[in-house]
């Protein structure tokens, strides 16, 4: 498979589910608040810092085989501060969880985060 079958350029993802999420959200824009709002919850500092749920949520994501979630949570993990070897390591026991399929969601999902940590410094 290509690169354009699995996205790895995670800005150029997250711009192609704009139009459909803007379209969706707007025939169910109670659901979206809900969502939203736990969304903004679940993130929350607590116990647990949003730079280490972000990557958990990222993980998820590549368990998931999410490119749309890859693209959300890895954004979000790198602008909460996440480094590159903590991405890593997130990626890694996914590998344990999910096997083989995480070693393929995995490496995708490491070059998206890269692509996101070097725009924060380009």
């Amino acid at each position: 498979m290509s690169t354009h079958d699995h996205p790895t350029d995670g800005a150029a993802t997250l711009r192609a589910l704009q139009p459909q999420h803007r379209d969706l959200r707007r025939a169910i824009p109670d659901v979206y608040a809900g969502f939203g709002a736990l969304s903004s919850a679940a993130f929350a500092d607590g116990a647990l810092d949003r730079k280490t749920k972000e990557l958990i949520a990222f993980a998820i994501g590549v368990v998931e085989g999410c490119d749309g979630c890859i693209a959300s949570h890895g954004q979000a993990a790198a602008r909460a501060g996440a480094a590159e070897q903590e991405a890593a390591e997130a990626i890694g026991v996914t590998f344990l969880m999910h096997g083989g399929p995480a070693t393929i969601h995995g490496a995708r999902a490491f070059e998206t985060f890269r692509g996101f940590v070097a725009g924060a410094n380009a």
